[in-house]
């Protein structure tokens, strides 16, 4: 099975990672290293390329940058995705977890329980963003976008 063996984020042209970002990068890779699906697309010219894969992701010029390699690291693909189309839902998401992280100090369970779900929703709307901007680039399934998404996210709000 086609799967993402190795995952870095490429931060250097970024702002460090406060120590709650750098937590939720962490328990991002961890849970993609544990299971994802990430296919590769038969090309006319190459074939099927089989995984595992090394994945390198970063943001550059409002782009986000997917550089895949294969075990022994030579390249297989690199492609990149504009990161308009999750401008608004980062900006969402992280505005909700703000909210959740508030909630969970002051608030009873019922209101913590409805900000979550609000949080999972729109977190459910930005893996299925991740997974229409990859279509024809790479094949993955719903909780491997879940995970990738959180990734998007500390990158591009990384600081």
């Amino acid at each position: 099975m086609s799967h993402l063996s190795d995952i870095k984020l490429d931060d250097r042209n970024l702002p460090p990672p406060t120590t709650e970002i750098e937590q939720e990068r962490k328990v991002a890779i961890f849970d993609l290293l544990e299971k994802n699906t990430f296919k590769l697309p038969e090309k006319a010219n190459k074939g099927i390329i089989k995984g595992p894969f090394n994945l390198s992701l970063a943001i550059k010029d409002k782009r986000l940058i997917f550089d895949l390699s294969a075990l022994k690291g030579e390249r297989v693909a690199e492609f990149h995705l504009s990161l308009t189309p999750f401008k608004q839902v980062v900006k969402d998401y992280w505005s909700i977890c703000e909210s959740y992280y508030d909630a969970v100090k002051n608030l009873p369970p019922g209101q913590i329980e409805t900000i979550d779900m609000a949080r999972r929703g729109i977190h459910n709307e930005g893996a299925r963003i991740l997974l229409e901007r990859l279509e024809g680039k790479a094949e993955i399934d719903y909780d491997t976008s879940r995970r990738l998404f959180t990734l998007i996210c500390v990158l591009h709000f990384g600081g």
